[in-house]
């Protein structure tokens, strides 16, 4: 019985073995697809034009559908970034294979605002600890943080003065001999803005207009390095154009005359270097917050931007070079009420890329162009 179901199972052919083939898959003519978005790093609200380059064999279409992580993107690839910073995914999917896409990631900035009416003040010798809530020695200056913003995290470079104001526009230290008076021939803002076609001015106490002289009276030149900067120092007309006497202030503002970039320099009594607290904080309000408070540029909707920076800390604090020390903003373009947020540490070459930014001008000297922007403290647009 068993030999005779052995040879019925053996002559059926094969009943007991499957008849189906193994299904045929189609190859897809696309082999991949790579996405290029340019510019690769933009500000919030900015456009960045993304590409897609599709790889296959044979027959196939080209055309992708476009998504992004964040912000917006049209069916022609132009990314519109968010309102917020960060990193944000592009990706282009195969409309005839879905299952194929590719991906570039486009970085969204924080934007320092253009500006036509940036001021910058400076001060000095002082700690932060000193400054930043002391009410009863700075009550002017604390106002106006409270209605501006304040950098928590800003250093100093160095001591003594000279080579913090010379990080301040040329992004180096260049020398520590306060009693230098070298004439220096190296990238620095004022060949940028003299290139540019932006007017500035240098408002210094105790000097007469185009003054290239040394210490004198209560100026010192130390305390201004555009007189030490071969692109004003020499060139007498540039100078004469340039280095104004400090009552000049006054009367440019008065006349809705003041420059794109204003670079103010008290006298040692008035920016706390030999004089009190209490008298740098006067002199500051009276001479150049008030003057600024009928400033159309500093009514909301304005662009205005007033910059207080200390050049150093107190000797005794060498903490990143110069020491912990102020440095606030105010006026329409930036965050009311601001108290830095991030970790960054910020120190003058910071200064120096965003005022540049401010004005618009790209690639800043010496070690500004990779340090970190300031533009957490600002209104984003």
């Amino acid at each position: 019985m068993a030999i005779l179901v052995s040879l019925v199972i053996a002559g059926c052919g094969g009943h007991l073995t499957s008849s189906h083939s193994a299904p045929v898959t189609t190859p897809s003519p696309i082999a991949s697809i790579t996405v290029a978005c340019t510019p690769t790093n933009v500000a919030i609200g900015g456009v960045s034009q993304c590409s897609a380059s599709v790889q296959g064999s044979g027959s196939y279409s080209s055309a992708v559908t476009w998504t992004a992580s964040a912000g917006t993107i049209n069916a022609s690839g132009l990314f519109t970034a968010p309102a917020s910073a960060g990193n944000v995914t592009v990706t282009a999917v195969s409309t005839q294979d879905t299952a194929i896409s590719g991906a570039a990631t486009v970085t969204v900035q924080l934007a320092t605002p253009p500006s036509k009416h940036v001021i910058l003040v400076m001060e000095e010798n002082q700690n932060y600890s000193t400054v930043a809530g002391n009410t009863a020695a700075w009550p002017n200056l604390n106002r106006l943080i409270g209605n501006g913003a304040l950098a928590t995290n800003y250093y100093a470079n160095s001591h003594p003065s000279i080579g913090n104001y010379f990080m301040l526009t040329t992004g180096q230290l260049l020398t520590t001999d306060d009693g230098s008076t070298a004439v220096w021939d190296v990238d620095n803002i004022a060949r940028r803005m003299l290139a540019a076609g932006i007017p500035f001015k240098v408002y210094a106490e105790g000097i007469t207009q185009g003054y290239l002289g040394g210490d004198t009276g209560l100026y010192l030149i130390r305390h201004n390095p555009f007189a030490m900067l071969s692109d004003v120092a020499s060139n007498p007309q540039i100078a004469n154009a340039t280095l104004w006497p400090f009552s000049q202030f006054a009367k440019d503002a008065a006349n809705d005359a003041l420059p794109q970039f204003s670079f103010i320099v008290p006298d040692v009594d008035d920016d706390a270097h030999n004089g009190t607290p209490q008298q740098a904080d006067s002199w500051l309000q009276t001479n150049v917050v008030n003057l600024l408070s009928n400033d159309p540029a500093f009514q909301p909707g304005g662009d205005g931007l007033l910059i207080i920076d200390f050049d150093e800390a107190l000797e005794s604090d060498t903490t990143h070079g110069g020491g912990h020390v102020v440095a606030a903003f105010w006026g329409p373009v930036v965050q009311p009420g601001y108290v830095q947020s991030s970790t960054t540490v910020y120190q003058h070459e910071s200064m120096l890329r965003t005022i540049m930014e401010a004005l618009q001008l790209a690639n800043p000297p010496g070690n500004a162009a990779a340090a970190p922007s300031m533009a957490e403290f600002f209104v984003q647009k």
